[in-house]
């Protein structure tokens, strides 16, 4: 009989298939194996691709390449991180672009392919962003039709992935809820922010009441929502400590440019701790490093990383809570050998902990593709620049 050989891609997509519908690895007797649960999610792995992050005039598709590339680099999670103006306008938001939606299916569907979860999330939503480019016409927190309009869109993807598994999609509500109003100058209040998650929760639940729910954490998803701890979702932290690391010269924050050149461990300096645009804001930051025992100023070392980014979460999770690290990374004019040993020391704490983590991003300026370092000895990878001293470290953890 004639034997004919598969390629790399056509092996990845026919296993990444064959597992979804539970063919490899099971018997025919098995039991089903079940779904998954706020309180079981796996330690995923992988990227943030950021076709959708914000609205352009090409809004581009996703790119199944990048699925391939993930699923062929040992990775099984991607997030989306959307602008809900890509497929709908906010002066006109029960409008929607069913063209956009389907490539977004079309994601969906690649990680169907490749093996990969996918976690839509709305980085832009009706009323709130931390991308201040644009002014929403509304506020999420205070404003009901904003509110109405959050559950419509909600509703309208759970209604779009009703009846597929949470082992291939999630919902990550919000990105990064942080403040009250546009200018950040009033910190979101817990109550606030519970008061609104509640709702689009049960909208999406009175549509497909088992569907894998995901809440940033408050201030800019750092800190822990415990007063949600009995909703039954998962709740997503983020590796962005300290700034001075992650943000160095980045040119969207304000005086990144005047930090000084980072290393690690790392001393702040009380400027840059305090470098919120309130009073009130500064207070509560202040209040918040009381009450983890971290006098301002502290060294970011392992120490304050346990202290402020690992404990509060551990602590949620003995409450039954799942997390996840949504989002991290550093930004490329920070010296490579500083972001490869704080990153160490971030992951091992997180792999320790049982989390799984998404890197912001999979291809630009943070990631392991095409991030444009001048200290790095890129490595060719299918027309793309491999960062490899980058990807062997994060596929230790």
């Amino acid at each position: 009989m004639e034997k004919k050989s598969i390629d790399r891609r056509q092996f990845v997509k026919s296993a990444a298939a064959l597992a979804a519908l539970g063919v490899i690895g099971a018997g025919c007797g098995s039991k089903p194996v079940p779904d998954i649960t706020a309180s079981s999610i796996p330690r995923w792995r992988g990227f943030n691709l950021l076709e959708k992050f914000i609205v352009t005039s090409s809004n581009d598709p996703f790119k199944e390449s990048d699925f391939e590339m993930m699923a062929e680099l040992g990775f099984d999670f991607v997030r989306l991180p959307m602008s809900y103006w890509c497929w709908s306008d906010p002066k006109d938001w029960r409008k929607l672009d069913e063209k956009i939606l389907k490539e977004i299916d079309q994601a969906v569907e690649f990680g169907k392919q490749y093996g990969i979860h996918v976690s839509i999330n709305f980085h832009r939503a009706p009323g709130y962003s931390v991308d201040r480019s644009a002014r929403e016409p509304f506020n999420l927190w205070l404003d009901e039709e904003a509110q109405q309009a959050f559950d419509y869109h909600w509703s309208h993807f759970a209604q779009r992935y009703k009846g597929i598994p949470n082992k291939n999609v999630s919902f990550n509500l919000v990105n990064e809820p942080a403040t009250i109003d546009f200018e950040r100058t009033r910190p979101l209040t817990p109550e606030l922010h519970a008061k609104v998650v509640r709702r689009v929760v049960k909208a999406i639940r009175d549509v497909d009441p088992n569907r894998l729910i995901i809440a940033d954490g408050l201030w800019w998803g750092r800190d822990p929502a415990e007063d949600l701890a009995d909703l039954n979702i998962v709740q997503s932290t983020r590796g962005y400590e300290p700034s001075q690391i992650t943000h160095y010269l980045a040119s969207w924050v304000d005086g990144a440019d005047k930090w000084p050149v980072p290393s690690w461990p790392f001393v702040p300096e009380l400027s840059t701790e305090l470098r919120y645009l309130s009073d009130e804001m500064n207070e509560y930051y202040t209040r918040k490093l009381e009450k983890w025992g971290i006098p301002l100023g502290m060294e970011w070392n392992s120490e304050r990383i346990r202290l402020q980014m690992i404990e509060p979460w551990k602590k949620l999770q003995s409450m039954g809570v799942g997390v996840h690290v949504g989002e991290f990374g550093a930004f490329s004019r920070t010296p490579h050998d500083v972001v490869l040993a704080w990153l160490r020391e971030l992951m091992g704490q997180w792999k320790e902990a049982g989390w799984g983590w998404a890197m912001w991003n999979f291809r630009g300026g943070f990631g392991i593709l095409d991030s444009q370092r001048t200290d790095v000895q890129y490595e060719d990878y299918k027309g793309h620049k491999l960062d490899r001293k980058m990807l062997e470290l994060i596929k230790e953890f």
